[in-house]
């Protein structure tokens, strides 16, 4: 064990400094890169890869780091999308900051749990649980049959419940 966290320690040791000046061009922002950075080394850690076994950590690193990176540019336009709707939100029912992070967080969950599906569908999933719109008003919106709505959120449900059973 203890050979293995010395092997841990020289792959970082080696990489760090690499890894956060490559996010940093990605990100333009020191704290964000070194933040990157760290999250690479945890999700490398988590799945308990053998520093050793890595032909090219460097190539390994940036891939982590890619899928970090683009995760933080997906959350920061939906933060900003929420924040442009709730502009439109009369002030007597603007949520506390409290309520608005956590509505940023079941937003978060959600596009995650959505993720991959077509555009189309989570449209519709959005505008029926979000907008709360019915069947026929989404059809119109989407300019497609009731049916292919029911269909969209039947795709859509299955994913959450399927997103949800994972641990």
């Amino acid at each position: 064990m203890r050979s293995h966290s010395n092997a841990l320690g020289f792959f970082f040791s080696d990489h760090h400094r690499w890894l956060v000046q490559y996010a940093q061009r990605q990100l333009r922002n020191r704290a964000d890169a070194e933040d990157t950075a760290a999250e690479t080394f945890c999700q490398m850690l988590n799945a308990r890869v053998d520093p050793a076994s890595i032909e090219q950590p460097r190539a390994f690193l940036s891939t982590i780091a890619r899928r970090l990176i683009f995760d933080r540019h997906r959350r920061k336009r939906l933060e900003l999308a929420y924040l442009e709707r709730l502009a439109q939100v009369p002030e007597a029912l603007m949520p506390s900051p409290e309520e608005r992070l956590l509505l940023l967080e079941a937003l978060d969950a959600i596009d995650q749990a959505l993720d991959g599906l077509p555009l189309v569908v989570k449209r519709a999933f959005l505008y029926s649980q979000l907008d709360e719109l019915s069947y026929v008003e989404i059809s119109r919106r989407l300019a497609v049959s009731e049916r292919t709505v029911s269909r969209y959120m039947t795709q859509a449900l299955r994913q959450c419940y399927l997103s949800a059973m994972q641990p």
